[in-house]
């Protein structure tokens, strides 16, 4: 993971010189799983990067050449426009990118097979138009009351399927 920790290094150097500000050294961990290949984080004053060890070892050079540089765009955009209004893979986020060499798309499309990927269980609900099929983490918040969701159809609102 040498590899991976010197190229977040080089690109977040590339990336303050473009915006022309100073970025400091951040935090990279390799504690990410799923199907997920990179994430920027941040909390307070804290900032890390959290990249998924299974994903890059199938294909280290792709994610060298994308992941790595998507994941600092977001560190880099993040630090130059603070809490202002600026979409995750906006404009800003793609020029950054495009000026980084790197491929300015959202996501990335690879064989994940030998990837443990946890999937979560998913739960029938209804509306007044057709069934549905929601997540456990949206189902628990519909129980506990913290949030309804509706169908982009008949903007209905989704409930358990035969409650």
């Amino acid at each position: 993971m040498a590899l991976v920790r010197q190229r977040v290094i080089l690109e977040t150097q590339r990336a303050g010189g473009l915006l022309d500000i100073e970025l400091a050294a951040i935090d990279v961990r390799f504690d990410l799983a799923g199907s997920a290949a990179g994430m920027y984080c941040h909390k307070a004053a804290s900032r890390w990067l959290r990249f998924n060890p299974w994903v890059f070892a199938k294909d280290m050079r792709l994610h060298l050449a994308d992941t790595v540089p998507h994941e600092v765009a977001h560190y880099a955009i993040h630090q130059r426009f603070g809490n202002r209004r600026v979409k995750p893979h906006g404009p800003e986020w793609r020029d950054l990118m495009v000026a980084l060499g790197a491929n300015p798309k959202a996501t990335y499309s690879s064989d994940l097979s030998g990837v443990p990927i946890r999937k979560q269980r998913r739960h029938p609900y209804e509306c007044a138009c057709r069934e549905h099929s929601v997540s456990t983490t949206r189902h628990n918040r519909i129980q506990a009351r913290r949030a309804t969701y509706c169908c982009n159809y008949c903007r209905g609102v989704l409930r358990p399927l035969n409650a």
